[in-house]
Parts: C-alpha cells; sequence; structure tokens
C-alpha cells in the first residue's frame, strides 16, 4: 500500500480528448504519477468496476470525470466515483456544461438512433437492428446500457467540487489543479478552476477591436481570408470571445481561427448563447427589420454556434420533443 494520494479518471460521454489532455502534460506527467497514485483510469490502465466498488467510501482523494452522462452505465459510474472521493472533479466542457454531446438534446433517443442505425446515407441495415438494452441468445444473454432522451452535465447528475473547463483543459491548468490538490490549498467549493474573466481580456488582438463595431455581415472562416492581426470579429467572423471565460490562453486565436466557447462563461453570466446573441446583436449595422434578417441568417446553425458547449445547462436545456402515446422518457 502507498500513503500518496488517490486519483481516479473516468471517461462519459466525450471525445476522449480530456484523457489525451492528462498526457499532454508531457515530462510533467512524471511528476504527476510520482506524486499521486492513480487507482482507476480505465481509458488508459487495467482497471475494473469491482476494483473501485471494493474501495472505501471516501480513499480516493480526486475523481476527475470528464464526458456528459447520457446512459445509465454512466450515471452509476458517476454516482460509484462520488460516493469514494473526497473531491469530485468535472473535467472538461463536456461534464462542466453538457458539451458536444449536448447537442443531442435537439432530438430524443429514437432519433438519434434511427440516425445512425437506419437513416445515415452510409447505413446498411435491412433488418431494421437498433441497439437493444438485453438480448438472449442460445441462451446467452447480452446487457447494454440504456441511453437517456436528455444529456446533461455531471453536476445535474451528482454533486460536484470543482469545475476544470475547456474542450480538452489546457495542460498549464490541470497541472495547477493537480498542485492545488497535492497541497490542501483549495478554492471555495464550486469554484471553476480558471480565471473569471472574458476571453477578449487576454486575446492578443483585444487593441485591434474598434471602439464601435458595427458589421453588415456575418461570415463563415472559409468565406474570408484572415488577417493574422486583427480582431476576429472585426473581420465579421463570429468569435465567442465575448461570452466565454479566460484561461485557456487563447490557441485557436492564435492559430487565426475564432473562439468556440469551450470555456463556458464567467460567473457573471447565466447563459453563455443568450450573452453571445446579445453581442452579436449589438452590431448589427442596421435597423431595418429586413436587412437585420439578411445579416443573422448567414449565422447557418444558431444552436451549433451559441450553444456548441453549453446547452444542457442553458436557459433552454433541450428541445421539447413529445413522444408517442405509452413511450417511456429517460
Amino acid at each position: 500500500m502507498t500513503d500518496k494520494p488517490k486519483v481516479a479518471f473516468y471517461w462519459c460521454a466525450s471525445c476522449g480528448g480530456c484523457d489525451e489532455a492528462v498526457v499532454d502534460l508531457a515530462e510533467k506527467v512524471l511528476d504527476v504519477v510520482a506524486a499521486v497514485d492513480i487507482v482507476f483510469w480505465p481509458v488508459a490502465l487495467d482497471f475494473k468496476r469491482h476494483d473501485v466498488e471494493a474501495m472505501a467510501d471516501g480513499s480516493i482523494t480526486a475523481a476527475f470525470i470528464n464526458g456528459a452522462v447520457r446512459s445509465t452505465e454512466q450515471e452509476e459510474m458517476v454516482h460509484l466515483l462520488r460516493r469514494k472521493a473526497q473531491v469530485l472533479i468535472a473535467f472538461g466542457s463536456c461534464a462542466q456544461l453538457g458539451g458536444i454531446p449536448g447537442l443531442a438534446n435537439l432530438s430524443d433517443r429514437a432519433a438519434v438512433l434511427a440516425t445512425a442505425y437506419l437513416e445515415s446515407p452510409s447505413t446498411v441495415n435491412a433488418e431494421g437492428i437498433v441497439p437493444q438494452t438485453r438480448y438472449v441468445e442460445d441462451g446467452r444473454r447480452v446487457t447494454l446500457p440504456r441511453l437517456y432522451d436528455t444529456v446533461r452535465s455531471l453536476d445535474q447528475v451528482t454533486d460536484v467540487d470543482y469545475y476544470l473547463p475547456g474542450c480538452a483543459p489546457t495542460p498549464g491548468l490541470i497541472a495547477k489543479a493537480v498542485e492545488a490538490l497535492l497541497s490542501g490549498q483549495l478554492p471555495p467549493k464550486g469554484t471553476v478552476l480558471a480565471p473569471d474573466i472574458a476571453l477578449c481580456d487576454e486575446c492578443p488582438r483585444k487593441s485591434t477591436k474598434p471602439e464601435r463595431l458595427e458589421l453588415s455581415a456575418f461570415r463563415r472562416p472559409s468565406e474570408v481570408i484572415l488577417n493574422q492581426e486583427d480582431c476576429l470579429l472585426a473581420q465579421g467572423v463570429l468569435c465567442m470571445g465575448p461570452a466565454t471565460r479566460g484561461g485557456c490562453e487563447a490557441p485557436c486565436v492564435k492559430g487565426n481561427m475564432p473562439c468556440t466557447g469551450c470555456f463556458g462563461p464567467t460567473s457573471r453570466v447565466k447563459d453563455q448563447g443568450a450573452k453571445a446573441l446579445s453581442a452579436f446583436a449589438s452590431i448589427v449595422a442596421s435597423n431595418d427589420a429586413a436587412e437585420i434578417e439578411r445579416i443573422v441568417s448567414a449565422i447557418p446553425d444558431p444552436v451549433g454556434t451559441l450553444y456548441r458547449y453549453s446547452l444542457p445547462t442553458s436557459l433552454l436545456r433541450r428541445k421539447r420533443v413529445t413522444a408517442p402515446a405509452g413511450a417511456a422518457q429517460g
């Protein structure tokens, strides 16, 4: 046995980039491994669920959970790790806000499965088979997790102590979070472990943003050759910087691409998408209804643009879906 702090990592509904971000610590990951005892990280090491179940409640110092919660198995694991961990951290955009998987809240479970297994152009499924939670053949029984209709953030399922934002969190923020855990000098519960400022405040192009910004058209990055010095919003590209928390060191903007909002809102913003919509509406250079309609119609996917990472935790939460009579909702 070791006296080192015990740490667990778990992956719910996400792309896996948060686990890769831990590896992106590069040589610093060796310092982390030397300072803690990783007792559960199924994506990287051979751990099983029963290993966690056998641990005493509260015996894990910190559990980092990435991904939204959209299945029965994920919810079970979240509750299990909450019992075993002293500190639970929502690790990344999907755990904190619902993330890109949360855009599935524009549909329901039945529509998602139909698109994936029946209707996509590349699907060959003449029998119309979709995943079942229980299946028996020749006496062999298979049980699969059940997908819920609604994708939820981690704190909509269980109590969360801290939030580490980003898609994925930057190595610098991960290292600082681990250092804070090891030192015991933790901020108040509920803190987002990143600066509480808008990305625009740390943007390397902020000095080029006009004092009065007016646009007669919104453009996609593929429709214009962006220069690498001027404010991207001033160049007509929708940048989520005004509605997004800083602390990421602006890698997208430095790469000449607009911010997509993955660090979520600051503490002063209740709804990131509504904040961004207000910012964008304020710079439309027209008071004519028809002209305004022409300008805003250039936004091809308003929900995917404004709520790319935050739909499940927004004031909207999800699209209402009317289920057939007798259908179960999850």
